[in-house]
């Protein structure tokens, strides 16, 4: 049973905000974590998406800053992607209606000049990604003084992106004396070396099992030998229209992503599915996620980038066209759906080649994915020579990783083809003129 928000040292603005965005109970990630904050702790929640972690630290830092005071920031909340970030600040905006606070939010992809602006009228809290916060900081634009709290959120995320070089520079530029909060959906090494620099003595609060996905999620799986297939597959799984009420598909790669997204074009029209990767640009990213988000379009397909950047209670389904090669991702993609209390499926669909990334995610969520039969009317085509050559390699690789001293058949095949030596130019002259073979310049020639 959950705790209303009345519980909570909340002022009547807040509560009120809260009540306007429908919202009654406090999550269990909420329920553990808003008291320390609003005690000034330093907090490490582990969490997966879908649980109300974004509200479970917007909720207490809008009650520490209550009203908008002076010209800069006095909290900065960092995001792996801009996707999140524009997540965060929409939580924001919604929780603090009622309140003065300026928030502004930067990321890259598009020119830095309107966000300066944006800081130069005033702001309490900035919501950015590390690079272009860095940017706008040495660029002389941002002052770090009155920075009270910093928020690391996905810190596992942006771990895997390669930030830690920017965020060790960002705590080395902001205040000693503040509140850290760090959230996380796993405790990798990385993010056990990070809270060890970040954190001071903090209370580490986790709400379910370290990756454990969402128990409203029935996941689901099938062995597929390829490509062609796992497209009859798909068509097949969305021929039963009434149960996909809203659907996203994720791919491992944009060509990928592309390909799939092609497919549903023909099969639906444009009108009614959206690709989201990253060389699609900011614009077109956003506005996919807002057709997704408003019900005006039924299917997204995405890659990883779009996995930690969706926020939309009502998806009925993922499906994991692809195995994700990064183990983690696999409880992010699935998080999209099954989120605030709702039901909801996820289905992977894993080739011979990704068997091996099944096992590790096995392993990382501790339970078994149920294993489901083909369809019968399901077509399943003949894998392609290419295709099956493609999977081989993946498969000597995957065993090369586990062993370094495994050869392979590629390896092996390819020493036998070494040793035996092309014929030099003299012998190939020979041959073609019907000369007797020369080796190394020595004739077989009877001599004089």
């Amino acid at each position: 049973m959950g705790v209303p928000f009345d519980d909570f040292k909340f002022n009547r603005q807040i509560l009120n905000a809260i009540a306007d965005a429908g919202y009654t109970e406090a999550t269990p990630i909420q329920q553990k974590a808003i008291p320390p904050i609003l005690n000034g702790q330093d907090v490490m929640g582990i969490a997966q998406t879908g649980t109300g972690k974004t509200a479970a630290y917007v909720l207490p830092i809008l009650m520490k800053l209550k009203y908008a005071q002076g010209n800069d920031a006095r909290a900065l909340v960092l995001a792996p992607t801009r996707e999140l970030a524009m997540q965060i600040e929409e939580n924001i905006r919604k929780f603090a209606v009622n309140t003065d606070l300026r928030t502004v939010l930067l990321y890259g992809g598009l020119g830095p000049k309107t966000q300066i602006e944006s800081i130069k009228k005033g702001v309490d809290i900035i919501v950015a990604t590390p690079g272009r916060y860095l940017d706008i900081y040495l660029g002389g634009h941002i002052h770090t003084k009155p920075l009270q709290i910093l928020v690391l959120d996905e810190a596992d995320k942006m771990m895997d992106m390669g930030f830690m070089p920017q965020i060790n520079r960002i705590l080395e530029v902001v205040p000693r004396k503040r509140q850290n909060l760090l959230f996380s959906a796993t405790m990798s090494d990385k993010v056990h070396v990070l809270s060890g620099n970040f954190l001071e003595f903090p209370t580490v609060i986790e709400v379910t099992p370290q990756a454990t996905p969402a128990q409203t999620i029935n996941q689901s799986l099938y062995f597929v030998p390829n490509i062609k297939t796992k497209i009859n597959l798909l068509k097949k799984i969305l021929d039963r229209d009434e149960e996909v009420k809203k659907l996203i598909v994720f791919c491992k790669t944009r060509t990928a992503a592309e390909d799939v997204y092609k497919f549903l074009v023909r099969k639906y029209d444009e009108d009614q599915v959206k690709v989201l990767h990253a060389n699609k640009g900011q614009n077109t990213r956003i506005n996919s996620i807002n057709s997704f988000k408003n019900d005006e379009v039924k299917i997204l397909v995405a890659t990883d980038v779009a996995s930690r950047g969706i926020d939309v209670t009502d998806v009925s389904h993922v499906i994991n066209f692809d195995v994700p090669i990064v183990i983690e991702d696999y409880v992010h993609r699935i998080g999209r759906t099954g989120r605030a209390y709702q039901h909801g499926e996820a289905i992977t669909f894993c080739n011979p080649a990704e068997e091996y990334y099944l096992q590790q995610i096995e392993k990382l969520i501790r339970q078994q994915v149920s294993i489901l039969p083909i369809p019968e009317d399901v077509f399943i085509e003949e894998t392609p020579y290419e295709e099956r050559q493609e999977q081989a390699r993946e498969i000597d690789m995957q065993k090369r990783r586990d062993d370094p001293d495994f050869k392979g058949a590629f390896h092996e095949k390819k020493e036998r083809v070494e040793k035996k030596k092309p014929l030099g130019r003299k012998q190939t002259l020979a041959l073609k003129h019907g000369k007797p073979k020369t080796t190394r310049g020595k004739s077989f020639k009877k001599r004089g």
